[in-house]
C-alpha cells in the first residue's frame, strides 16, 4: 500500500531517515516546503491534490482548509495530539470527512525539563543577567509547582527534586505517576498560596489563571511558561511581573500572540529559540511519526482482510 503524494506542508523536523521512508510510501516524490505558510489559501495551494500531509505545530489546518482538499485520506501532526481543542488541525472535522489524524506526544520533554533546571539555577544563583534574591541561592528546599503533570511537568518535577526541592503538582485529574514520584497534589489556591516557583506545562489553549489568582501569589516568585501560549490573562501577569522581587522564564513558543508585548519586560527570561527543539527531539519526533504511518497501512490491511472473509 502507498499514497499517492505526499506533502511536507512546513518545517516538520521530519529528519532524512524518516523522509527517505515516506518516499518509499509515495508514488510522486514528495513535495516539501520549509516554511510557514501565509494563509489557507497559500496552505491549500501547498496541498493540492495531495493524499497525505504532514504539518507542524505552526500551521494551523482548519475546516475550510480540508473541505477544500478533497484528495486528503491521512493528516500526520509532526506535534503533539493532546486533545482536539488543543490541536492545530480541526481534527473533529476531519474524522468526519472520513481523514484520519495523527499525532505524537513525549519527543521534546528532556530539552524543556533541561532549559527550565537551567534557566532557573543561573537566575537562583545570579550567573545571568538578573539574580532572583539578595545573594545567591540554592535549589534545595525551594518550593516548586508545577501545573499539568503531563510528561514534561512529571520531567521536570522529577529533575527539580534531584536538587532536594520540595515540588508539588495541580492537574485537572489525580495522576498516579506523581504519587508515585512522591509529588504532592494541591488544589489550585492552595499552589498558589505555598509555592514560590510556578512551572506551567500544558497544552496549546489551555487557559488556567484568571486575574483573582494572581492575588494569591507571593511576591519573591517566578512563573514559568514552556506552554504553546499564555495559560493565563495578560493583563494581571503583566502587573504581577512588575512588582518587586518577580521574575518570570518563558519558552519562545510561550508567548503566542504577545510576543511583542511581553519581550518588552526586563523581569522576563526567555530564549529565542525552542527549548525542546533538540537533535534528539526531532529523531524522537520522526520514529513516531513513521511509526504512527506504518499503524495506519496496518489498519487499512486488517480491514481489507476482513472485507475479503
Amino acid at each position: 500500500m502507498k499514497f499517492e503524494q505526499i506533502v511536507i506542508l512546513d518545517d516538520t523536523g521530519l529528519q532524512n531517515f524518516a523522509l527517505e521512508h515516506l518516499q518509499t510510501l509515495s508514488n510522486q516524490t514528495i513535495r516539501s516546503y520549509n516554511n510557514v505558510p501565509l494563509n489557507d489559501e497559500e496552505i491549500i495551494k501547498r496541498i493540492f491534490n495531495a493524499d497525505c500531509v504532514f504539518v507542524s505545530w505552526n500551521t494551523p489546518i482548519n475546516s475550510s482548509v480540508i473541505s477544500q482538499c478533497t484528495k486528503l485520506k491521512y493528516i500526520g501532526m509532526c506535534c503533539s495530539l493532546i486533545d482536539e481543542e488543543s490541536a492545530n488541525v480541526d481534527v473533529r472535522y476531519a474524522k468526519e470527512q472520513g481523514i484520519i489524524v495523527k499525532g505524537v506526544r513525549d519527543y521534546g520533554d528532556e530539552g524543556v525539563a533541561e532549559f527550565i533546571v537551567s534557566e532557573l539555577i543561573q537566575l537562583l544563583k545570579g550567573l545571568g543577567k538578573h539574580q532572583w534574591k539578595n545573594e545567591p541561592i540554592e535549589l534545595s528546599k525551594r518550593k516548586v509547582g508545577i501545573i499539568g503533570m503531563g510528561a514534561t511537568g512529571l520531567m521536570t518535577a522529577q529533575r527539580i527534586q534531584a536538587f532536594g526541592a520540595d515540588v508539588f503538582y495541580y492537574s485537572r485529574t489525580l495522576k498516579a505517576e506523581a504519587k508515585a514520584n512522591n509529588i504532592q497534589y494541591l488544589p489550585l489556591d492552595q499552589l498558589l498560596e505555598n509555592c514560590e516557583i510556578i512551572s506551567f506545562h500544558l497544552p496549546r489553549n489551555t487557559k488556567v489563571l484568571q486575574h483573582h489568582h494572581f492575588e494569591l501569589l507571593n511576591n519573591d516568585a517566578i512563573i514559568i511558561n514552556t506552554s504553546l501560549g499564555l495559560p493565563f490573562d495578560i493583563e494581571p501577569f503583566e502587573k504581577w511581573l512588575k512588582k518587586e522581587g518577580n521574575f518570570s522564564i518563558f519558552d519562545i513558543c510561550g508567548f503566542g500572540q504577545y510576543q511583542q508585548e511581553l519581550m518588552k519586560h526586563n523581569k522576563l527570561i526567555y530564549t529565542n529559540a525552542t527549548s525542546g527543539w533538540t537533535k534528539e527531539a526531532k529523531e524522537r519526533l520522526s520514529q513516531k511519526v513513521m511509526d504512527n504511518v506504518q499503524a495506519y497501512f496496518g489498519e487499512l490491511e486488517c480491514m481489507a482482510h476482513r472485507n475479503m472473509n
